[in-house]
């Protein structure tokens, strides 16, 4: 499952993350940037959802191995 993340750095702006987890346990971290501003945290955020969704249909990490096998 992968998120976004969002938050404050040590000097006051916004963060913005891509997170990966499998089960509890965060296996991949993305940093896409961070903006101290609502448009520039807008921005960052809708290129966290391009990240998620896989940008021109390729995926930024091939997360298959960590696929659960039944």
């Amino acid at each position: 499952m992968a998120y976004i993340r969002k938050f404050k750095t040590g000097s006051g702006a916004t963060g913005v993350q891509v997170c990966y987890k499998e089960g509890s346990k965060v296996v991949r971290t993305v940093h896409v940037g961070s903006a101290s501003t609502e448009a520039g945290i807008l921005k960052l955020t809708k290129k966290a959802q391009g990240i998620i969704d896989g940008e021109k249909g390729r995926p930024l990490f091939n997360l298959s191995k960590y696929d659960k096998k039944d």
